[in-house]
């Protein structure tokens, strides 16, 4: 949500992009020190992402040796992402080490490397952890890859740090790279941007109508599952929604459905301590994930508007969406 870039510059100096137009936006929009990884890079766009960035991480030796002199000559930081082989993330999906992972290269691929030019290492391999999970990062980079850290000017550890999250202990976050930084005197950087959306982005939907069944009734939604919040199908996941309970938990349970043709178009089942109604609003919490970026236009459901609730309680809408925005993806 670059519209919110002017806050988020006054805690971060840049941006990490997966993805020619990632970066262009991180160029245009925030305007500081712009990074990039893609887990492979097309030939017709490396000429314009090496003007664009200030480090280009590779995901293969092959890739390197394919992309790495262009880089170089246009006055880039080459790095490689490797593999830690580490399984904190429970979930596959999203995470980057489950075996047969395409992201990184191993250590026992490195070892017969040309790594002449290369002057960072990133080692990406959390998703929303805690501090012990960040520790557990640091500790088997160093284990495996620490012959060839002295020849290195940086090392990036990523994402997935959940700093902002209460429980997170950030202090020994802090004293881990301390560590780090004083063993090894190399410039250190973090990619926390689930931290820094983390708890934001309420998503307000409207119940259009009840349908009954041979099961629970079904809430339909003015929202959809496959095209507003992919993640709840393809993890599965369950969002939270302001005041609700898991099934039978509260007085009134009913399934809660998108308006798509697809039949597995269902967010899950909820319960409330009121019966819902046409025109009952719900607040699904902590949405800015994974939803705006992932969204489609499938069957033409309608998208939100997107806006920023200041916080002198003032609105103000950033972008609505028309039939305009839907033809104009399709031919």
């Amino acid at each position: 949500m670059w519209s919110t870039f002017d806050l988020i510059k006054a805690y971060l100096p840049g941006c990490t992009a997966s993805s020619l137009y990632e970066l262009k936006l991180g160029d245009e929009k925030f305007g500081r020190e712009n990074h990039i990884y893609s887990a492979a890079y097309r030939e017709d766009e490396f000429d314009e992402i090496s003007n664009l960035a200030g480090h280009i991480i590779f995901n293969s030796i092959a890739q390197w040796q394919q992309f790495g002199e262009i880089a170089q000559a246009a006055g880039v930081s080459c790095g490689l992402r490797v593999n830690p082989g580490i399984s904190e993330v429970e979930t596959d999906l999203y995470n980057p080490c489950f075996s047969g992972s395409r992201l990184g290269v191993l250590p026992e691929h490195l070892k017969s490397a040309e790594l002449s030019g290369i002057e960072g290492l990133h080692v990406h391999a959390l998703c929303e952890n805690m501090a012990d999970s960040s520790v557990a990062l640091i500790d088997a980079f160093e284990e495996k890859f620490a012959a060839y850290i002295p020849g290195l000017k940086w090392v990036n550890f990523g994402g997935g740090h959940l700093m902002t999250h209460a429980d997170y202990d950030v202090d020994k976050l802090i004293d881990r790279i301390k560590l780090f930084k004083a063993r090894w005197s190399k410039q250190v950087y973090l990619e926390p941007g689930g931290a820094i959306g983390w708890r934001t982005g309420p998503l307000i939907a409207s119940v259009l109508d009840i349908v009954p069944t041979d099961e629970l009734p079904v809430a339909i939604l003015d929202i959809s599952a496959t095209a507003h919040m992919p993640d709840v199908l393809e993890m599965p996941y369950r969002p939270a929604i302001t005041g609700s309970g898991k099934a039978d938990e509260k007085p009134h349970t009913y399934r809660l459905g998108g308006t798509s043709c697809l039949a597995g178009d269902v967010i899950g089942d909820y319960s409330f301590d009121e019966e819902l109604e046409v025109g009952s609003r719900l607040v699904f919490e902590d949405m800015i994930h994974y939803t705006m970026v992932k969204t489609t236009m499938f069957n033409g459901v309608r998208h939100p508007d997107i806006g920023i609730w200041h916080t002198d309680d003032t609105f103000e809408l950033v972008r609505s969406f028309s039939y305009e925005d839907f033809r104009n993806r399709l031919s």
